[in-house]
């Protein structure tokens, strides 16, 4: 099975992908916590909720990986964790640091900002998504891991992802 990492800022089509990605592909997929955790907590966020959305992440892809076929689309990671938390508080946690380092996947996708911003009230960063995009980019040459940049509507990325699918 290949493990499918879309990441990238807010409102790129990361969760519409992988969305489509598993109905293409008729298989689970691993939404983003993060969404459930926010819609459930009944308070603003602190710095704090952000180990347990991490730890909670990776409980779903794992939970999701039992009932996936071919592929798991991953709607987010820890370089999601990590970016968000240093942008936000200007540091992150040691154990998503730690996970980021230990969990690897097989397709690394990074969304682009060329889809427009959709309202959302958990979404913070309206007018930064080329800062945090820079970011993210940075981030995964860090990594030392191959990925590829989405840009394009969705069909042009499921296609895209489709010939990546395919090449393994």
């Amino acid at each position: 099975m290949l493990r499918i990492l879309l990441t990238g800022p807010e409102s790129t089509g990361k969760t519409l992908l992988a969305r489509r990605l598993a109905e293409v592909y008729q298989t689970a997929w691993a939404p983003e916590y993060a969404r459930t955790y926010l819609e459930n907590l009944g308070r603003p966020y602190e710095e704090s909720d952000l180990l347990h959305i991490a730890r909670g992440q990776l409980l779903l892809e794992d939970y999701q990986a039992q009932f996936a076929r071919r592929i798991l689309p991953c709607d987010t990671g820890m370089l999601v964790m990590k970016v968000w938390s240093e942008f936000k508080y200007g540091r992150c946690h040691p154990w998503i640091l730690e996970q980021l380092q230990q969990r690897s996947y097989d397709i690394y996708l990074l969304c682009g900002t060329d889809v427009p911003w959709a309202y959302d009230p958990q979404r913070e960063n309206p007018n930064e998504r080329e800062e945090l995009y820079t970011i993210y980019k940075r981030e995964l040459e860090q990594l030392g891991v191959p990925y590829t940049e989405l840009r394009g509507g969705v069909e042009e990325r499921l296609e895209k992802v489709g010939m990546l699918i395919n090449s393994r």
